[in-house]
C-alpha cells in the first residue's frame, strides 16, 4: 500500500506551537536529532507494508529529508481535505491502478514501523471504503499519561481518533460529491451536524451509542461503508498540538 503524508499544517500566531514554529509548518519542529516529519518517515521508511510515500507539504525540505519511499513532493493547499486531494491525485498520476491509500499525520513522531504494518494488515482484512483508528482512552492514559488528549465518550468506551487511517481511492476517484460535503463541512459545527445527522449527534452526545452503532449509523447516512478499528498502539493517537505534547515527544525520542 502506498501512503500520503501530510505536512501542511502551519500554526498560527494564536496556536500554543507557534513559539516553536514561528510561521513555518509544525513538520520542521525538531525533535533530539530529527524534524518532527523525519521521525515520521522513518517509520513509513521501515514499515514492511508502506510501498512509497507521497509528502503533501514543506517542498522546500525536499533535499534534507530522507526516505527511499518518497514518490513526489508537493506543495500544501489550504486546509486538510484538498492536501488529500493534491496528494491523492498526485499518487494516481505515479499508479493509475493504486487500490488503497494509507493517510497519514506528519505530528506523530512517535509512529512505530509495528503500528503502522498493524494498522495496514488490519485494514486490508476488508474491503470498506474507510478504516479509521481510535485508541482507548485506558490504552492512551496507559502509555502516555501525560498527554491530556480529549476523548469522546461513547457507551462502550471512552475513545480519540488516530492519525493514520486507510482510504480506498475508488472514494476519491468516483464519490466526488462525498469530497464535496466533507469540505463543505470542515469549518462549521453546523454544517457537520448536518452532514451526519442531528438525531445521531444527540445519540453521541448522549452516550446512547457504542463505536460499532456510531461507525454503522454515519457511514449509512453518508452512504459509504466504513469501520472503526480499536487500535492497540496509541503512538498513533499521540499528536503534537500543544507544548506539553512536544516535550512528551522530545523526552521520548531524545
Amino acid at each position: 500500500m502506498d501512503a500520503i503524508l501530510l505536512a501542511g499544517g502551519v500554526p498560527t500566531p494564536d496556536s500554543p506551537l507557534y513559539p516553536y514554529t514561528e510561521g513555518k509548518p509544525k513538520a520542521t519542529v525538531q525533535i533530539g536529532s530529527k524534524s518532527m516529519i523525519q521521525w515520521v518517515l522513518d517509520a513509513l521508511e521501515e514499515s514492511q507494508t508502506i510501498d512509497s510515500i507521497v509528502v503533501v507539504g514543506v517542498e522546500d525540505m525536499s533535499e534534507t529529508l530522507h526516505s527511499t519511499k518518497i514518490l513526489d513532493f508537493h506543495p500544501a493547499a489550504d486546509d486538510i481535505i484538498r492536501n488529500f486531494q493534491v496528494g491523492a491525485d498526485a499518487l494516481l498520476a505515479h499508479k493509475p491502478d493504486a487500490k488503497r491509500v494509507a493517510l497519514v499525520s506528519s505530528d506523530i513522531p512517535m509512529l512505530t514501523p509495528e503500528s503502522v504494518d498493524w494498522v495496514v494488515n488490519t485494514c486490508q482484512e476488508s474491503d470498506e471504503d474507510l478504516n479509521y483508528c481510535v485508541i482507548e482512552q485506558s490504552q492512551m492514559e496507559k502509555r502516555f499519561p501525560d498527554s491530556a488528549r480529549s476523548y469522546v465518550k461513547l457507551r462502550d468506551m471512552s475513545l480519540c481518533g488516530g492519525d493514520l487511517l486507510v482510504i480506498k481511492l475508488d472514494l476519491y476517484k468516483t464519490r466526488k460529491d462525498f469530497w464535496r460535503k466533507i469540505f463543505e463541512a470542515r469549518k462549521s459545527h453546523l454544517h457537520q451536524a448536518r452532514l451526519i445527522g442531528f438525531d445521531i449527534l444527540l445519540l453521541l452526545l448522549l452516550r446512547r451509542l457504542t463505536l460499532e452503532d456510531a461507525v454503522h449509523k454515519i457511514t449509512r447516512r453518508l452512504n459509504i461503508t466504513g469501520r472503526g478499528i480499536n487500535c492497540p498502539y496509541p503512538e498513533i493517537g499521540m499528536d503534537v498540538d500543544k507544548p506539553h505534547q512536544l516535550e512528551i515527544a522530545r523526552r521520548e525520542l531524545s
